[in-house]
């Protein structure tokens, strides 16, 4: 069974590095481990106006825009 981790939104930073929305693994545990990943460089990279959680949905994950308790708002 394929496993994918989604990213929700494509925000303005996301947009400007050209980051794929889609990512799929072939088991859930590398899918979790790869989503947990690629949220933490997500919030490390970007422009630190919002965050990004992971949210498991089934047998996937969606890393979601996290907006608040940062200085400007996100532009998605």
């Amino acid at each position: 069974m394929i496993h994918h981790i989604v990213l929700e939104k494509l925000c303005l930073c996301a947009t400007k590095h050209q980051t794929e929305q889609i990512r799929s693994y072939n088991t859930k545990e590398e899918a979790f481990l790869e989503a947990n990943d690629w949220a933490e460089n997500l919030s490390d990279s970007f422009c630190g106006k919002h965050g990004f959680k992971v949210v498991e949905v089934d047998d996937n994950f969606v890393i979601s825009v996290e907006i608040g308790g940062f200085d400007e708002p996100c532009e998605i």
